[in-house]
Parts: structure tokens; C-alpha cells; sequence
């Protein structure tokens, strides 16, 4: 009699098993079917107050087996429901930082107001008075909300204003490196840069594999003789702290009157604009081709200078050419038009073709 009792439960079980897996199979099958008809669906459902009851009936009971079926609403969003429904909404604590003081803020406003100083300098003015409640951020938001500058206002004395004043007559140069291949492998060949800040003008040098003092010295030599023939005005020169700018190099300048400055350490946007210069002749020139020697690099160099100075368009220009090309007339061309056909446009190529720009064909 036992041994039928045995096998009777074993059967329910496995009858019951079977049932769970067939069940589980089909709750699969619509939870992915459910899924595909969401994504049909716009990003947010409106529901009636009635379909808002009966998805709380059926999800009073789920347990935490809700987060993985809901899918028309968040299921925190029924849980929410579901509290309200049964009275027994709990209040939840209220979130964020709680507002600043009126006094605090006017304050604020008021050092804003009578100085120049950024948020940071404000935020330590306010601890040194004993406020220690507000943050960088508040002090920033307080800034915004009442239209004052967050950053500092920039005094006479500062970088970017002395950059402003001597951009005109002010170079940077750089020395920028570019790998080559050759019967003994890769090698390094070296390329100095000079560059106007205000202009943008370019001075290259002739590609070395040894830029060495000898070197370094000729190509100041070459640079000066350059600006003297564009007649082009240098009294401030800055370099970064490679050792190649050397003592015999420096003196090259110094014989003009030129003042050298050295960036300090660890400060590369001090040369920045020339250091952009090197990464746009790599980046649309250099890095596109195999190069195959010194030679090769010095001519890739003098096609895109080209380019660069009489072709090219720069931003930092307001999209004006550095050298415009002149008119019969002598003066600089350039119109405006309001349309244009594209018959009348022929594109300049350089490099077979990496290079291109665009002009309207000659009347």
C-alpha cells in the first residue's frame, strides 16, 4: 500500500513539474510577444483611470516578479498606484538640497556685483566670512540666475589679454616629427614651424633627419631673412622647453631684437596655436601619404603651406583666406552673391587630389 502511495506522489509531481515548465514557456512566448508590440508603440501610453484598476488587480500579487513583466509603465510607477489605492501612501522625505538663505544669496550677488571675481574666488571669500553651507555649484547657479558672469573678469595683466595686444608682431615655432620609411626601416624626420598669431601666416622649414644645433641655427637664420621679405613684423618669439632651442639658436633672435620666450613647465596651451598647426598639416596632410624620405616630406610641406596660406579657409579668421588671391584691379577679390551655378566652379587640386578648394571659373 505504500509503495502505492509513493508512486501516486511522484506522479503529481512529475505532472505538476511538467505544468510549471509548459507554464513557463508560455509566460516566455508573451513577454517577448509583448515586447515586440511595445516597440511599435509611441514612447508614452496614456492610460484611463479603468486600465490604471485593472493593472493594479493583477499586480497586487506579483511580488517582485513585476519588475521583469511591466513594460507600459515603470514598476515603481504601479507600486505608487497601488498605495494610493489602498490609503496607505507614505510620504516620502523630501528630495534635494534644501534652498539657499535669501541673505546668503544676496550676499553673493553683492560680491559679484562690487568685484570682478569668479565663482571659485566668491565660494572662498564666503567660507572665509564663516559660510560653509553652499557649494561651487550653488554659487555658480546663483551667478547664472542673476546674469553675472561665473568666470572671472579678465584684468589687463592676464594671458589672454597680453595675447591680444602682441598678436600681431608675436611667433610661436614648434618642432614637430613625422616617421618615414627607409631601406633601414622607420626613421624620424623633423619639420620647424614658425607661426603669427594674429595672421596665421606659416613659416616650414626644410625636412632633417638631424636637427641639430647647426640646423636649428640656419632655420632661424632663414626664418628672419623671411619675415624681412614679406616685410613681416616679429619682435616676440615663444618655443616650449625642447633642449634644441639652444643658447646659439636663442642668439640668432637676440642679434634682432627679438625677445624669446620660454613656456613654463607643463603648460603645452601656452604655444597652442602653433601646436594646432602641426596637428592639422599631420592630420590633412602628412599622415595620408607613405613617405619616403626627407625630400618627400619637404615637398608635402610646401604643397600644403600653399594650400594653407592662398586656399584654405580658417576659422579662426571668420572663414577668410590668410593670402586672397588679387584682382586685376590689384585689390583683394571677393563678393557676395545670392546664388551660384556649379558650372561655374573649378576645383584646385594639389597632392593628386588630397588637397582640393574651390573657386568660381573667370568671367
Amino acid at each position: 500500500m505504500t509503495s502505492f502511495r509513493n508512486i501516486d506522489t511522484l506522479l503529481m509531481l512529475v505532472i505538476t513539474k511538467s505544468t510549471d515548465k509548459k507554464m513557463a514557456r508560455q509566460v516566455s512566448y508573451l513577454k517577448a510577444e509583448n515586447q515586440i508590440l511595445r516597440s511599435r508603440l509611441p514612447a508614452r501610453i496614456i492610460l484611463t483611470q479603468r486600465e490604471k484598476n485593472r493593472l493594479i488587480r493583477f499586480a497586487k500579487n506579483l511580488g517582485s516578479a513585476l519588475n521583469e513583466l511591466a513594460t507600459i509603465v515603470h514598476p515603481s510607477t504601479i507600486r505608487v498606484w497601488i498605495r494610493e489605492q489602498s490609503g496607505n501612501k507614505k510620504k516620502q522625505p523630501k528630495r534635494g538640497r534644501p534652498r539657499t538663505a535669501e541673505q546668503i544669496e544676496k550676499l553673493i550677488v553683492k560680491l559679484a556685483k562690487d568685484t570682478d571675481w569668479g565663482y571659485t574666488r566668491i565660494l572662498g571669500e564666503l567660507k572665509k566670512l564663516g559660510v560653509q553651507s553652499v557649494t561651487r555649484n550653488t554659487v555658480k547657479n546663483i551667478l547664472k540666475r542673476n546674469v553675472y558672469e561665473t568666470g572671472p573678469k579678465r584684468a589687463p595683466g592676464m594671458w589672454d589679454e597680453f595675447i591680444k595686444r602682441h598678436a600681431k608682431t608675436m611667433w610661436q615655432c614648434d618642432l614637430f616629427s613625422k616617421k618615414i620609411v627607409s631601406r633601414t626601416g622607420l626613421l624620424d624626420v623633423f619639420v620647424l614651424v614658425f607661426l603669427n598669431i594674429e595672421t596665421r601666416r606659416v613659416y616650414i622649414s626644410p625636412a632633417t633627419y638631424k636637427p641639430d644645433q647647426a640646423w636649428m641655427v640656419e632655420q632661424a637664420e632663414a626664418f628672419i631673412r623671411h619675415t624681412k621679405s614679406e616685410r613681416l613684423s616679429c619682435k616676440i618669439l615663444m618655443h616650449d622647453n625642447d633642449g634644441k632651442y639652444s643658447k646659439p639658436f636663442l642668439a640668432v633672435f637676440a642679434d634682432q631684437k627679438i625677445k624669446t620666450q620660454r613656456t613654463a613647465l607643463r603648460s603645452p596651451n601656452t604655444v597652442a596655436f602653433v601646436e594646432r598647426f602641426a596637428q592639422t598639416i599631420e592630420q590633412e596632410c602628412l599622415d595620408r601619404f607613405i613617405v619616403f624620405g626627407e625630400a618627400h616630406v619637404s615637398l608635402l610641406c610646401t604643397e600644403f603651406g600653399e594650400h594653407y596660406h592662398r586656399a584654405r579657409p580658417h576659422q579662426s579668421l571668420e572663414n577668410e583666406l590668410i593670402q586672397k588671391p588679387l584682382s586685376k584691379t590689384g585689390k583683394k577679390s571677393g563678393c557676395s552673391v545670392d546664388s551660384i551655378r556649379i558650372s561655374d566652379i573649378r576645383c584646385q587640386e594639389r597632392l593628386g587630389g588630397m588637397l582640393k578648394s574651390y573657386s568660381r571659373r573667370a568671367a
